[in-house]
């Protein structure tokens, strides 16, 4: 596998990223992946699934922490976590929502721009696994990501191409089988980095986004919740199933929404790079 990121390779952002978009084209027309070939029309939760969503999202942190990660990391600091989660959870929505864009700490997309400028913050991009093409060579239900350049599938793979542009430094690409896997790697990071504002991107479903949305206030992170569309999860049985890797449908990032989170990610890059040359 070739480990060096294609855009560490080019002069400039758009010059990498038209040189990816190429080897995208050459790949799809020798070994296309598996794509939708038209988008269902889905809502983003049934009615039935909204009642009481919030005792709900509660019931399954709790239930499913088999490993008791997320309790042992909240009784760290218990009272301003319980603190953190009461304000957030008597709240009608944990989130500002601007397109497919869920904002969590943060105003709008603007203000969350400003604070990726802060070249000392630490950045997570986090895919979750259902956007992972079924090809995948890593596999999809697992937090693994080749993106390797000589892999026909990498190649094609919208979350190939962010890893590759992400910058290496203060940046942590994860890859998410399920929600106690990413509160977990959040706690990790938070606590491994007490000096350190962490900003997030992540991708997932629209009920999965309103679920944890108070889980991610209670810890004060701010970031951005990306929208997937396709066949997504939008019953409780949905997810579930998904959560235990049973997911044989196929999601995606809207192409408009793909072009922003590569801006958001042109400039962090940027900010890291000027970092890099003072």
């Amino acid at each position: 596998m070739n480990k060096l990121k294609l855009w560490d390779q080019h002069q400039s952002f758009d010059a990498a990223e038209e040189d990816w978009d190429s080897k995208a084209s050459d790949a799809a027309a020798t070994n296309p992946i598996k794509k939708l070939g038209t988008l269902p029309n889905m809502v983003g939760m049934t009615p039935e699934t909204a009642k009481n969503l919030k005792w709900k999202s509660l019931k399954w942190i709790v239930k499913e922490d088999r490993d008791r990660k997320i309790l042992k990391s909240i009784l760290k600091h218990p009272i301003r976590y319980f603190k953190g989660y009461l304000k957030s959870f008597f709240k009608p929505k944990p989130f500002k929502r601007v397109g497919d864009f869920f904002l969590y700490g943060t105003d709008s997309l603007d203000s969350f721009k400003k604070l990726l400028k802060n070249p000392d913050s630490l950045f997570v991009l986090g895919f979750s696994y259902c956007h992972k093409p079924f090809e995948c060579p890593s596999g999809r239900f697992t937090d693994a990501c080749m993106h390797d350049l000589n892999n026909p599938t990498c190649k094609q793979c919208f979350i190939g191409k962010a890893v590759h542009a992400l910058p290496v430094k203060q940046s942590i690409p994860l890859f998410i089988p399920t929600i106690h896997y990413i509160g977990g790697k959040i706690f990790d990071i938070i606590e491994q980095n007490p000096d350190k504002q962490v900003l997030f991107v992540i991708t997932a479903c629209e009920m999965t986004l309103e679920m944890f949305g108070d889980l991610g206030n209670m810890v004060d992170i701010k970031g951005l919740g990306v929208r997937l569309d396709g066949r997504i999860c939008n019953t409780m049985k949905a997810f579930e199933l998904s959560e235990k890797g049973i997911k044989p449908g196929l999601t995606v990032v809207l192409d408009d929404t793909q072009k922003e989170i590569m801006e958001i990610i042109r400039l962090r890059r940027d900010v890291m790079t000027k970092e890099e040359n003072l």
